[in-house]
């Protein structure tokens, strides 16, 4: 049996701060939360003993601000590792082995119509690329498409041009990132070639979404809908439009800090804060079958 890491909340405060001060995307913001977090400090507000505690206290703080919601300090029941991001690499690959690689689900509907789960999350391209590449070819036959997304939590960015390549015809600037303290800007592009077929950018398309969809499966539904390829189905997502790190800050705590945020090329903004507005809004759990009717009656038609 191991023993609890006795918690001292001022050296997770003052490290936390510092790096926030370093690395956060809006630098002017940053100096405040800092602030805010010395005062919060001083007053006893994070006098406790319980590091989870601490980590919603700390976290409530964090996103008082502007909502940041991958500003965060996280807690994690087993001990994580001092190098940035290494804290979740074991619990991911663990969910990638048990979602047939983030693809859990892909269905023929009555009428021709496919749905295609992608869940809980888009893993990294250079582990998701054969089992998303398979999924997406075995419905490129269908006469529509549903890609869920309702309990999507994010993920990597380039898995998100590569789904997005499967459907669209061409070569399409799908967002670019601007990253605090770099001059130059970084684009994300759809492939010009996909391996297996393309369901194509002709044919009906729907996006599900929840108020649980986060992150880069945001990106993904917001990049489709403001190029008009997908009808978004469902609930507003979360509204997370920031790529950030993680750094330990204590044995059970990570700090999570943005450190760019998106610009897409059509609305020149993104969901952040806001989440990604459905077209036809309905409860999650009715989505599918809204979907669905709506992709039958376009083929009617």
């Amino acid at each position: 049996m191991t023993t609890p890491t006795k918690l001292s909340p001022a050296p997770v405060i003052d490290e936390t701060a510092r790096l926030l001060t370093e690395h956060y995307v809006f630098p002017e913001i940053a100096e405040q939360l800092a602030d805010l977090l010395q005062r919060r400090l001083i007053e006893g507000a994070y006098d406790v003993d319980d590091a989870e505690e601490l980590a919603r206290l700390v976290t409530a703080d964090l996103q008082s601000v502007n909502s940041d919601r991958h500003l965060r300090l996280k807690h994690h029941a087993d001990p994580v590792f001092p190098t940035q991001g290494a804290a979740t690499l074991d619990a991911m690959r663990r969910d990638f082995d048990t979602s047939l690689g983030g693809a859990p689900r892909v269905q023929l509907l009555d009428g021709g119509v496919a749905v295609v789960e992608l869940a809980p999350m888009l893993f990294p391209l250079e582990w998701a690329a054969e089992p998303l590449g398979a999924a997406l070819t075995l419905v490129s036959r269908a006469a529509a498409l549903i890609v869920d997304l309702r309990a999507n939590r994010g993920g990597d960015p380039d898995t998100v041009a590569f789904v997005c390549s499967y459907l669209l015809d061409e070569r399409t600037h799908l967002n670019t990132m601007c990253w605090r303290g770099e001059k130059r800007s970084e684009q994300s592009w759809s492939l010009p070639h996909v391996p297996g077929a393309r369901f194509g950018g002709s044919k009906p398309l729907y996006v599900l979404s929840s108020d649980s969809t986060f992150s880069a499966a945001e990106e993904l539904a917001y990049d489709l809908q403001q190029l008009g390829r997908a009808v978004v189905v469902g609930e507003p997502t979360r509204g997370g439009a920031h790529p950030c790190k993680g750094w330990t800050v204590h044995p059970h705590l990570e700090v999570t800090v943005p450190l760019g945020r998106a610009i897409n090329p059509v609305s020149n903004t993104n969901w952040e804060g806001v989440g990604v507005q459905p077209d036809i809004p309905c409860a999650a759990a009715d989505s599918l079958d809204r979907a669905h009717a709506l992709a039958l009656a376009r083929l009617a038609g």
